[in-house]
Formats: structure tokens, C-alpha cells, sequence
């Protein structure tokens, strides 16, 4: 009797190369579901990070919180990088098979999702949508505050003006633009040197957020390149959803401060 080695079956490896199904001959169609699985895996080590972040930031503990912030900001350049193999294939490539896909589209993932509800991306269509028949996973993210009103409360403990309906507000409810809470920030840049753990905590957030937009402004690139002005898959705008959604920002005090610094 065979043993199956002990690398193979701590991570189920052989269950994990039987999870593709290739609908048609095309060349690039394998390549294309291999890397659809990579960046649902990275989507979740990215939001398994956020998380211990927003925990550690709960107890008021910056270090840990941006020891897993660093974390969660490699991982997502690897997510971008992800972009690179997917160039790889032609545009004739990708058409040989996108018929195949019938309604799938990247939208529909859950753990994207879940990573954006845990940055607080969490708008009020969406939020209802997932409350009537979402993913068990969205349901319980949606009961938790997100990464950045955690920091935001932690900022209001240390005595910072916070406004209280930015700390207060239900989980579900997402976090808009708030002048008060820009002038935090400001305060915070201003004198460094007298908040090093807050500065610390933004710029580690900044970068995540940077990281993020990153992946889309790339994801926006890619699309453009294979599907031209066609809608994307799932009934999606394609291109011109991405463009739109390229202009959002996380953490959005974090960037717009810096006109006033």
C-alpha cells in the first residue's frame, strides 16, 4: 500500500489539484481557473490578516496590529501579481472560451466580498442583498465592525476627537467622508512625533488601501486589454464598472487630509 506523504495529506494537496474542471479544449481555459483559485485563497489570507488586525486593535494594540497589516499589504501584491500571469494569455486565447463561463463572474465571489466589508466597503444595496440570502461568512463580517472604524475607535480611547456617530454607527452602516475626521489625521501628521504609535497605524493602513487600488487599477488594465468595450461576464459593465469603482477610496480621511497638510 502506497503512503501518501505527509505534505500531501496535511493540506489535502491531492483534493486541491481534482478542483478543476476545464468546460472546454481551450489552452488557456485551465490556466485561467488555476489562477481564479490562487486569488480566491489570497482574498482570504488577506482577509484572515485584516482581521487579526482589527482584533489587535481592539486591545489597543498597534504593533500586533500593524505586524498583521504588513502581512496582509505582501499578500497583496502577490493578488496583483496574479494580473501578470492572466496578461500572459492572448485576447483569441480568452474568447476561445469566455462562452464557457455562461453567468460566472468575479463579482460573485464571497470571500472578495469579505474582504471588502472587512475594509468597510460596505454599501447599503449590497449589505441588503447579503442580509436576505447571503454567504453565512458575509452575515457574520457584516455583525462586526470594519478594519477602519476599529481605528477610529481606538483613536476616539486615546482621546482623540473622533465624532461619536463615526464610533457609534451599526456595523452595517458604512463610513463616509467626514471633515471632523480628517482633521484627526492632520493633527496626528502634524506632530508625529507626539502620536508615533497613530502614525504608525496610518501609514500601515494607507498602504493596504494603496495596495487595493493597485489591484484594481490592474484589474481595470487586464479587462480592458482582453474584453475591449465588451460588458464583462455575470451581466457586468465590464471597463466601465471598473473606472467607476477605481474611484473609490478606503480609509478615506487617509487621503484626502494630505491637500491640507
Amino acid at each position: 500500500m502506497t503512503r501518501t506523504p505527509e505534505y500531501v495529506s496535511y493540506a489535502h494537496m491531492d483534493k486541491l489539484h481534482e478542483l478543476q474542471h476545464p468546460r472546454s479544449d481551450a489552452r488557456g481555459e485551465l490556466n485561467f481557473i488555476l489562477l481564479s483559485h490562487v486569488k480566491e485563497l489570497l482574498f482570504r489570507a488577506v482577509t484572515d490578516d485584516l482581521d487579526t488586525a482589527r482584533e489587535a486593535l481592539h486591545r489597543d494594540d498597534v504593533p500586533g496590529a500593524c505586524l498583521a497589516l504588513s502581512r496582509a499589504t505582501r499578500t497583496q501584491r502577490v493578488l496583483v501579481a496574479c494580473w501578470e500571469s492572466m496578461n500572459g494569455m492572448s485576447v483569441d486565447e480568452f474568447v476561445a472560451f469566455r462562452h464557457v463561463l455562461n453567468d460566472a463572474s468575479g463579482v460573485q465571489s464571497f470571500a472578495y466580498r469579505a474582504l471588502e466589508f472587512v475594509m468597510g466597503n460596505r454599501p447599503r444595496q449590497m449589505v441588503e442583498s447579503v442580509q436576505e440570502d447571503g454567504h453565512p461568512l458575509l452575515r457574520t463580517e457584516l455583525g462586526k465592525p470594519s478594519l477602519y472604524d476599529a481605528a477610529l475607535a481606538l483613536l476616539a480611547r486615546w482621546g482623540f476627537a473622533v465624532p461619536v456617530e463615526c464610533v457609534e454607527k451599526p456595523p452595517t452602516e458604512q463610513h463616509e467622508l467626514d471633515a471632523r475626521v480628517e482633521d484627526v489625521w492632520l493633527e496626528i501628521y502634524r506632530h508625529p512625533d507626539h502620536h508615533p504609535q497613530a502614525h504608525r497605524l496610518a501609514e500601515s493602513l494607507l498602504e493596504v488601501a494603496y495596495q487595493f487600488s493597485c489591484w484594481r487599477s490592474t484589474h481595470l488594465l487586464v479587462v480592458e486589454r482582453m474584453l475591449g468595450g465588451k460588458n464583462g461576464t455575470g451581466g457586468s459593465d465590464g471597463a466601465p464598472w471598473l473606472r467607476a469603482i477605481n474611484e473609490h477610496r478606503f480609509f478615506p480621511e487617509l487621503w484626502t487630509f494630505r491637500t491640507r497638510l
